[in-house]
């Protein structure tokens, strides 16, 4: 295990299908951290939603399904209310949901003041669209992870492929490119780039070179 006397805070941001999931894991892995997919607690949520059929603008519900909510991360997997649903909350329609749920002051609130809980208390690698600039600014590094738009549908066409979904390469890619906009515009904490953040484009990169990469910045501190 590395870095196991000094707490560290590797916050990966950056638009989806960049890779900032699987890279995140990676590296957590390498340095024996835990790793903190801030994503996936909002495509939880808005599989609750969905599964309770609550509408999202009904901020009176709403309220009372994140007081009764509960999320967890165990060996890579995430619980919402004791049930594990990594496979369900990767789909097009949680992506869009959960786009919208980050833009709701309760959601966000809730999950962010968790999430920089964990952070106080131990080292983690946690991966989302605004960490760096908002969840953990005092991030001992900070990363931005970018990509092609074109290269980040088509990897997430082949995510689908491989979960033996049939999905449509140009409805993958204008739903990136749907995402990328609503990320970038929303009034509460948009996607940017940190000022402090290490810039890195995983177009012509594949996992293990982009961990490499990191892992590198890391050592320098």
């Amino acid at each position: 295990m590395l870095y196991n006397e000094t707490l560290i805070r590797v916050a990966i941001d950056g638009p989806g299908g960049a890779g900032k999931s699987t890279i995140a894991k990676l590296v957590a892995k390498d340095l024996g951290i835990d790793y903190i997919d801030t994503g996936a607690m909002y495509r939880a949520i808005g599989l609750k939603l969905i599964r309770n059929n609550i509408n999202i603008d009904d901020e009176e519900e709403l309220e009372k399904v994140l007081m009764n909510t509960e999320i967890d991360f165990n060996e890579g997997c995430i619980y919402l209310d004791g049930i594990d649903v990594s496979n369900q909350i990767r789909t097009s329609e949680i992506s869009m949901i959960a786009s919208d749920c980050s833009k709701k002051k309760l959601v966000r609130e809730k999950l962010v003041l968790f999430q920089r809980e964990i952070g106080m208390r131990k080292s983690v690698v946690m991966d989302g669209r605004d960490i760096g600039t908002n969840v953990l600014k005092d991030a001992e590094i900070k990363i931005f992870l970018t990509a092609d738009s074109a290269i980040r549908a088509k990897r997430r066409y082949n995510e689908l492929l491989e979960k033996g979904e049939n999905p449509d390469y140009n409805e993958v890619l204008n739903d990136i490119v749907k995402r990328d906009y609503q990320d970038s515009n929303r009034e509460l904490n948009p996607l940017k780039q940190a000022t402090d953040a290490i810039l890195i484009d995983t177009s012509n990169m594949n996992i293990e070179e982009v961990a490499a990469c990191i892992k590198g910045y890391i050592k320098k501190i």
